[in-house]
């Protein structure tokens, strides 16, 4: 179990990652320690923790005489990170598909159901042209997060959730959150992954749920990467 200290230091590594998808830590700005120990009303020692905990996600990079400079999320970065957990997902239902219980799925039917309802409003907002924000209808990332998260508890095994979370970087969320509610058919293309993905594992097809579920995680990706393309806030790829 995480310490208090470990919960504080990732709290802030996700604060801040929000901070720089918002824009307003805009690429190639210098984070200075102090300036955000004071922003966040903490100690120098938590905000170094969490300024590394984003160095090895990629996020920032630490310079020589200039410090912690925000980076520009890159294509191949995201696409390299997606395919990971893409494969680490697909092993996670392989696992709960065996292990899986009636409360789990129906938990999960619960969260895709929610999840569903929510894309619905937003798509139904969007075409009457109502300035609708996300904060005046629920939270899908809440409940597609409990969709994944059920499917990952099922999976039994601790050490892949962790490795998964790792992967899962802090600014990802945001990305997908800004990107559905502005495409339509792509909001419309999630929800039909997520009831691929109920079905497969309800029938405790692991074939299938191993496949349904690794093409969903492979989209995300590519999804994200559409969204900051768009943007246009993406960095040099090298590829």
């Amino acid at each position: 179990m995480a310490t208090s200290a470990e919960q504080l230091v990732g709290s802030l590594a996700d604060r801040i990652s929000a901070k720089i998808v918002a824009g307003e830590y805009p690429p190639g700005s210098r984070l200075r320690q102090e300036a955000l120990a004071e922003e966040f009303s903490v100690s120098r020692t938590p905000i170094r923790e969490a300024l590394r905990q984003l160095e090895v996600k990629g996020v920032i990079q630490h310079r020589p005489n200039q410090g912690a400079i925000v980076l520009a999320p890159n294509a191949r970065d995201i696409r390299d990170a997606y395919q990971v957990r893409a494969e680490l997902e697909g092993l996670a239902i392989s696992l709960a598909v065996e292990w899986i219980t009636d409360e789990q799925i129906e938990r999960m039917r619960r969260a895709q159901k929610r999840f569903a309802e929510i894309v619905d409003k937003l798509i139904a907002a969007r075409k009457s042209n109502a300035k609708t924000h996300l904060k005046d209808v629920p939270n899908w990332v809440e409940s597609n997060d409990e969709f994944h998260g059920v499917v990952i508890e099922a999976s039994g095994n601790r050490r892949l959730k962790q490795v998964i979370q790792d992967l899962h970087l802090g600014f990802t969320r945001n990305i997908m959150l800004s990107a559905l509610t502005m495409d339509g058919r792509r909001m419309r293309e999630n929800v039909s992954q997520h009831e691929a993905i109920l079905s497969a594992i309800s029938r405790h097809d692991a074939i299938e749920a191993r496949k349904v579920m690794t093409h969903h995680i492979l989209r995300s990706g590519e999804l994200a990467v559409w969204w900051l393309e768009s943007q246009g806030r993406l960095g040099d790829s090298g590829r």
